[in-house]
């Protein structure tokens, strides 16, 4: 009788540490996700493979008409693109890398369903292979 009483007390004190970590750690996330949403900015990362038949011109056309969406969507406050030029060989085809800058979700909501964003797909559509995006906040 004495080793269950021992047994059923670790088992509730188990229970409570748990519990406190538990709703200590919500607490932490939920707070940082708030506070990353207030002092941070969202970064929007893409990445094009393009396919193998397209030409330089046509990749060309799809780097100025990327280059020309920050001028059109003034959600966008921050805007780079590169070539990958990374000596790794770990790229997996991905050659060009847009890095979009908003200051909330909901910027980035705006410009996704965006008309000259749209239009930006229909001249990329054609000749992209694969793309990767990813989001992220950044301090």
């Amino acid at each position: 009788m004495k080793q269950s009483y021992l047994t059923l007390t670790l088992c509730l004190i188990l229970f409570a540490l748990l519990s406190m970590a538990f709703k200590n750690r919500t607490a932490h996330q939920t707070d940082q996700s708030i506070s990353m949403q207030e002092d941070s900015l969202l970064r929007h990362v893409v990445l094009f493979k393009f396919k193998p038949e397209t030409t330089k011109e046509d990749i060309k056309k799809v780097e100025e008409a990327f280059t020309a969406l920050p001028s059109k969507i003034p959600q966008i406050v921050g805007y780079e693109w590169g070539l990958n030029n990374s000596p790794e060989g770990l790229n997996q085809g991905f050659t060009h890398c847009f890095f979009l800058t908003f200051n909330s979700e909901e910027d980035r909501a705006v410009y996704l369903p965006h008309p000259d964003h749209k239009a930006f797909g229909d001249i990329l559509g054609p000749h992209l292979d694969d793309v990767l995006v990813v989001d992220y906040w950044a301090k």
